[in-house]
C-alpha cells in the first residue's frame, strides 16, 4: 500500500468512527498534540479534546449522520510528511466542510497532525 493509500486510509477510520457514534474511534486518527480548528473556529489541542468535542457533536443533531469525503489534494511535502485538503459532506443534512490537514508518519504509521475545518461560503451571486 502508498503512503497516498495510507494517508486516504486515515478519513475512511474517521468515516467509521463517525457513522458509528463512535467519537474515540473518530479521534484515533488524530496526533496526541494535534491542533485542530473546528469550523466554529475553536481551537482543540490534542486527541482528547477532538474525541470530547467529537462526543457532543454524536450525541446531538449529528447522530445518525456520515462523512462522505471527497479528496482534493493529498500531496508529499517531505519524507514523512503530507498536506491534505478534502472536502466532507455530512450526510443527510446536507453540510459541507472543507479541510486542509498535515499528516505525519511516527512511530511507523500515519497521523493527522494540524487540522483546520471550515465551512465554505456559497459563491457569490448565488442563494445559500
Amino acid at each position: 500500500m502508498s503512503d497516498d493509500d495510507l494517508v486516504r486510509g486515515l478519513w475512511s477510520t474517521m468515516a467509521e468512527g463517525w457513522a458509528a457514534g463512535d467519537a474515540a474511534r473518530f479521534a484515533a486518527v488524530f496526533g496526541p498534540d494535534v491542533d485542530f480548528v473546528t469550523v466554529r473556529g475553536e481551537d482543540l489541542r490534542g486527541r482528547a479534546a477532538v474525541e470530547e468535542v467529537h462526543a457532543r457533536l454524536f450525541a446531538s443533531a449529528f447522530r445518525d449522520t456520515r462523512l462522505v469525503p471527497n479528496f482534493l489534494l493529498v500531496r508529499p511535502l517531505a519524507d514523512g510528511v503530507h498536506l491534505v485538503h478534502v472536502t466532507t459532506g455530512i450526510v443527510p443534512l446536507g453540510v459541507l466542510t472543507h479541510a486542509q490537514a498535515v499528516v505525519t508518519r511516527r512511530d511507523g504509521g500515519w497521523e493527522i497532525t494540524a487540522f483546520h475545518n471550515m465551512i465554505p461560503n456559497a459563491p457569490r451571486g448565488t442563494t445559500p
